[in-house]
């Protein structure tokens, strides 16, 4: 396994750790978690630790992406495992902001269920022996999601500074974005969708 499949898979690992992370009761074991104050703006030690996994996690996006082009590693487990990590690493922290209340729901949804849809698609595709790498309109939208989950971490860091609430605003141009781009895919994956045979 070269070096971005492994960068991938360590993306793939590091998802439940934000989960424990952000989940964990600190406090009914007795350990006080820190906070951080920026100006008017508090954050608490979990949201502080989570966005430093996540920075973690979503540089390694860019990093093995960047080493499969400059040194012509790209493999078709390469292709497969990338996405998938990007969607559990993305939707795990959206799903944990939505439970929590940080963000709306319904934006959440419609991510999931693109993916949902798109996941289907490519594997109708990988069925024909088709494997359907990310374009551009799925790689932008896997980057705006990320910059508006550290956007929301960041309890709206610096745009709260000037009292611009934007994560919220984000996550529903995200959603908007995440549909664009599978109705992308579609377009890429109709004609072994809509094969009679």
């Amino acid at each position: 396994m070269n070096l971005p499949n492994k960068l991938s898979i360590f993306r793939v690992l590091l998802v439940p750790v934000i989960v424990f992370v952000y989940m964990f009761p600190f406090t009914d074991y007795g350990i006080t978690m820190f906070t951080w104050t920026i100006g008017d703006i508090v954050l608490p030690g979990t949201q502080v630790i989570t966005l430093i996994i996540f920075a973690v996690a979503s540089f390694t996006d860019f990093l093995d992406g960047y080493i499969a082009r400059k040194y012509k590693m790209i493999t078709s487990f390469g292709k497969f495992i990338d996405p998938i990590a990007d969607k559990l690493l993305v939707n795990t922290v959206f799903i944990l902001l939505a439970v929590s209340g940080t963000v709306s729901i319904v934006p959440v949804l419609f991510m999931i269920w693109r993916d949902t849809i798109v996941d289907a698609m490519r594997m109708m595709a990988a069925q024909k022996g088709v494997v359907v790498a990310a374009g551009i309109w799925g790689k932008l939208k896997t980057v705006l999601q990320m910059v508006t989950i550290i956007v929301v971490l960041l309890n709206d860091i610096p745009f709260a500074f000037f009292g611009l609430e934007v994560g919220e605003w984000l996550v529903w141009i995200s959603a908007i974005i995440s549909a664009y781009s599978g109705i992308v895919y579609f377009q890429q994956c109709k004609q072994y969708i809509m094969e009679s045979k």
